[in-house]
């Protein structure tokens, strides 16, 4: 019995995902007293290998086919990989790219397909797996008993594996019928507003509908700018157009969690929450002393943004605007 998972790459670079899958796959290995491994496919997989052999680690298995993603290559190499390596738990992220070929894996070897967990616990034979439901607001359990699996796991729910490792790394040669595989990614544009990468970012200024107008925005980009910061929003700014899309936080945005995130104006609402929650340290501004993000808060203020803000920006050395 073997918990497996495969690493998320782009562009030549591993997904932070990559990491988390190691701490999950490492706990569930833990608590089934079995083994874990990891799988790199397609693109610099001597690099990649390197970078996964972190402590917990049993062995990492490579692939080497192509540079980018492709869905028929991944669905056919993890598909040979859980049936000749005795896998009974295939994690992957629940990414764009694992969403794309887990189910097909799945179907391919006649196992259960849970997507989107946030907890994940073996007890007695039996996994549970924790899935958020009606917009996050509720906590389901999914119990597989005495049966293999495969399950993506919601990035930033876990932290990133760390130290060194002493995994054994091997070329896997995958059963793949070249003549079945289409076309893959020759090259990236970026959409527009895709400026910044929100989820990379070790300290995350984020405004919510507190700010009230779009020209009081030039208040906090000042913060930003005085605090090295990278700004983000609440869903109600993005909806209003005074942000692109690629810098709004919560379930229908990116999921985040920098070192700090400083919450201005943001209330606390379950789908923001639900894309920020495990960031290292929280704090937050808001008039209402009851916000809910006081909740999830590891230092709170109460008290009006445009008082406060002006404020912090003095504190580190800039110049409120006059707004």
């Amino acid at each position: 019995m073997t918990v497996f998972v495969v690493a998320d790459h782009r562009r030549g670079d591993l997904r932070d995902v990559s990491f988390e899958l190691l701490t999950a796959g490492r706990e569930l290995a833990d608590a089934a007293g079995t083994d874990l491994h990891a799988a790199v496919i397609s693109g610099d997989t001597d690099a990649f290998a390197d970078k996964l052999n972190r402590e917990g680690v049993d062995a990492i298995h490579v692939v080497d086919y192509g540079e980018e993603f492709n869905h028929d290559v991944y669905a056919q190499a993890a598909t040979s990989l859980v049936e000749n390596l005795g896998v009974d738990f295939l994690v992957v992220p629940n990414s764009v790219n694992g969403l794309d070929y887990a189910p097909a894996v799945a179907s391919r070897v006649d196992w259960p397909y849970v997507s989107d967990a946030v907890d994940l616990g073996y007890v007695d034979g039996t996994l549970e797996i924790t899935r958020e439901m009606y917009g996050s607001k509720v906590e389901t359990t999914v119990a597989i008993d005495d049966g293999p699996v495969v399950v993506s796991i919601r990035g930033a729910e876990w932290p990133p594996a760390e130290g060194d490792g002493d995994a054994v790394v091997s070329t896997f040669d995958a059963d793949i019928d070249e003549d079945t595989v289409g076309s893959t990614v020759t090259g990236f544009e970026e959409a527009d507003g895709g400026d910044v990468d929100i989820s990379e970012a070790e300290f995350l200024v984020s405004i919510g509908r507190g700010i009230e107008e779009e020209e009081n925005l030039e208040l906090v980009e000042e913060l930003v700018d005085v605090t090295d910061a990278i700004l983000s929003s609440s869903r109600p700014v993005v909806d209003n157009g005074w942000l692109p899309e690629n810098r709004q936080v919560g379930q229908s945005g990116k999921q985040v969690a920098p070192d700090v995130y400083l919450a201005i104006g943001i209330s606390g609402a379950v789908q923001h929450v639900a894309g920020m929650k495990n960031s290292d340290t929280i704090i937050a501004i808001n008039t209402d002393p009851n916000a809910p993000i006081f909740d999830i808060a590891d230092y709170g203020i109460v008290g009006d943004l445009f008082d406060v803000v002006p404020e912090l920006i003095e504190q580190f050395g800039g110049t409120p605007p006059d707004i």
